[in-house]
C-alpha cells in the first residue's frame, strides 16, 4: 500500500492506459480523481474503484484543453480531497494525416489536448504540491515524440513538446521536493491501436525487439514506480516502456 493516504489525479482515466493507471494506483491505496472528457467514462471507472474500496474515487468531466474549465475542476478536486500528491497527465488524442493534407483544426486539436492539457492541469494543481513541499507529476508522452512517424506530425510535435515541458518543469519544482518525469509508451494495445488492421499490428510487433506489443498495465506499472518513494531521486527523465523499439 505505497500510496495509502495519497491523492492522485489521472486525466484520460475513462479507458485504456488511463483506466489501468487509476486501477493500479488505487490498488496500492491511493484515492483517485478520475478525469475524462465524458462523465460517463469517468464515472464508470470511479464506480469500479469504489466497488473495491468504498469512497476511494470521484469522477470529473472536462475538456483538458480548456484552461478556464480545468482551473475550475482543479479547485473542485482540491475541495473534495484536501490535498494533492500525484498528477498523471495522460489525456491524449490522435488525428493522423500527412502534413500536406492535415487540417489546421486537426493540428490545433491534438496540440491543445496533448500538450496544453498537461500545462492546464499542472497549473491548476502545482501550487498545492508546492505548499506541501512534495508531489509527483508524471506526463505520458510517446516514443513517437522521440523518433517521429509519418502521418503524425501533430501527435509527434505534441509528445516531443511534452518531454521539453517535463524537463523544464522538473527544474522549476525540484527545490520543492516535487519530481516531474515522462513515460514514453511504445505500441500499447488500446482502443486507439485496436482500430489498426491485424496485418499492421503484426508488422509493428515484428519490429519490437521483445517480439510483442505492450499492455496498458505495463504503463501503469511504470507510473506506480515513478509515483512511489522508490523514485524519489529521479526527476526530469523520460522512461521508454516500448519493448526496446526506440533502440532500433
Amino acid at each position: 500500500m505505497r500510496f495509502e493516504n495519497k491523492v492522485a489525479v489521472v486525466t484520460g482515466a475513462g479507458r485504456g492506459i488511463g483506466r489501468a493507471i487509476a486501477l493500479r494506483l488505487a490498488s496500492e491505496g491511493a484515492s483517485i480523481a478520475c478525469v475524462s472528457r465524458t462523465i460517463e467514462n469517468a464515472t464508470r471507472v470511479a464506480d469500479e474503484l469504489n466497488a473495491a474500496r468504498s469512497d476511494s474515487a470521484r469522477s470529473y468531466s472536462v475538456d483538458v484543453a480548456n484552461h478556464r474549465e480545468v482551473q475550475t475542476i482543479g479547485t473542485e478536486i482540491l475541495e473534495d480531497f484536501q490535498r494533492m500528491d500525484i498528477l498523471v497527465n495522460n489525456a491524449g488524442i490522435t488525428r493522423d494525416a500527412l502534413s500536406m493534407r492535415m487540417s489546421v483544426e486537426d493540428w490545433d486539436l491534438v496540440i491543445d489536448t496533448n500538450l496544453r492539457g498537461a500545462f492546464n492541469f499542472t497549473q491548476a494543481l502545482e501550487r498545492t504540491m508546492i505548499k506541501q513541499r512534495s508531489g509527483r507529476i508524471i506526463n505520458i508522452s510517446s516514443v513517437i515524440g522521440l523518433i517521429g512517424n509519418a502521418g503524425q506530425t501533430n501527435y509527434a510535435a505534441s509528445k516531443a513538446g511534452l518531454i521539453g515541458f517535463t524537463k523544464s518543469l522538473a527544474k522549476e519544482l525540484a527545490s520543492r521536493n516535487i519530481t516531474v518525469n515522462a513515460i514514453a509508451p511504445g505500441f500499447i494495445v488500446t482502443d486507439m491501436t485496436g482500430a489498426l488492421s491485424e496485418e499492421v499490428q503484426k508488422s509493428i510487433a515484428s519490429r519490437i525487439p521483445l517480439g510483442h506489443v505492450g499492455q496498458p498495465a505495463d504503463i501503469a506499472n511504470a507510473v506506480a514506480f515513478l509515483a512511489s518513494a522508490d523514485a524519489g531521486y529521479i526527476t526530469g527523465q523520460v522512461l521508454c516502456v516500448d519493448g526496446g523499439i526506440v533502440m532500433m
